[in-house]
């Protein structure tokens, strides 16, 4: 399910957290799931919110390969969903960060193609290159050397700090993590996180209050 770009762009003024919050009220999965774990780091924190489709794909890069996949089908792939988009990549490598896939080239290539950032559970390099690109980095570390990288392969579900990704997902990350907005709540997110802030600012009023009372503050908690 595709949202409009103006729906997307209000979910890239939420926080993560917030938005977190809110696909709560939908009831749609259990609370301990649809997020990454924290080993995926934002890199680029001051860049803000990311948000877009993803396109998936895997690589490595330890070993030379028989046959690399095709970027330039990778890159036509991409163009298939709505913009703007993010990369969600898979490092097939054991342990992973042997070589970089994405650097100041890819970055740049990426960007060009609409695409927000690149998640990954491999490694990524050339912050000081990319970082003024304004292109997100979300990845488990970083390293030097692109190594034997090579595309393996495209468009396949991959499974990335605990979260399973499919192409056309809507991503949504800053600099407390990435997680998957659930196409179903999309649309109503906005309204939700307005609902949410507004019972949380009852609660932090109360604690303002000079007049402050246990009682109060349990009623503010205990509103809906």
């Amino acid at each position: 399910m595709d949202i409009s770009k103006q729906q997307l762009e209000a979910l890239r003024g939420l926080s993560t957290p917030t938005v977190s919050n809110a696909v709560e009220l939908f009831n749609l999965r259990p609370r301990n799931e649809g997020y990454m774990a924290p080993e995926i780091r934002c890199l680029f924190p001051d860049i803000g919110v990311m948000v877009g489709y993803a396109v998936t794909a895997r690589y490595a890069a330890r070993a030379k390969p028989a046959k690399p996949g095709s970027r330039f089908d990778f890159w036509n792939y991409i163009l298939q969903f709505p913009e703007p988009r993010v990369v969600v990549m898979a490092d097939l490598d054991r342990p992973t960060g042997a070589g970089a896939y994405f650097g100041e080239v890819q970055a740049t290539i990426h960007k060009r193609l609409g695409c927000a950032g690149v998640v990954t559970d491999g490694h990524v390099r050339d912050l000081d290159e990319v970082h003024p690109m304004g292109f997100h980095y979300f990845a488990s570390g970083v390293c030097v050397s692109h190594a034997y990288v090579h595309l393996v392969d495209f468009g396949t579900p991959v499974t990335i700090g605990g979260l399973t990704v499919n192409s056309g997902d809507i991503i949504h990350g800053d600099k407390h993590g990435v997680m998957m907005v659930p196409a179903e709540a999309a649309c109503e997110i906005t309204s939700a996180a307005a609902k949410i802030a507004e019972r949380e600012r009852r609660i932090m009023d109360t604690c303002a209050a000079a007049e402050f009372s246990l009682e109060e503050l349990r009623r503010a908690y205990e509103s809906e």
